[in-house]
């Protein structure tokens, strides 16, 4: 099961994924995306995140090609970041995470 919800006090918008991102879900996501008109800076918060297969992985890439960044907030969505090289948010400011 898939849950995402979109958060706006003032700017950033915050996109909240909660659960497993994968197969058509991780694709609904990315509809849901490109059907809202969404500010740059978007930010999604992964740290509900339980699970991504290969095509939520490209989801989570395609995100960040689109300039978002990312808040793990748990120790497998940081390890998901990390291995993916996604921006993550660190004091207000955007700072890549590399795969050592």
């Amino acid at each position: 099961m898939l849950r995402v919800e979109f958060h706006s006090n003032g700017n950033p918008v915050v996109m909240r994924i909660e659960g497993r991102l994968v197969g058509t879900f991780a694709e609904d996501a990315r509809s849901l995306v490109l059907a809202k008109k969404i500010p740059e800076g978007l930010i999604v918060d992964l740290s509900e995140l339980s699970y991504v297969d290969v095509v939520g992985e490209d989801v989570l890439r395609w995100l960040a090609r689109m300039g978002c960044q990312f808040i793990p907030g748990n120790t497998y969505s940081s390890y998901i970041c990390k291995s993916l090289g996604l921006p993550l948010v660190r004091n207000g400011r955007r700072n890549a995470v590399s795969a050592e």
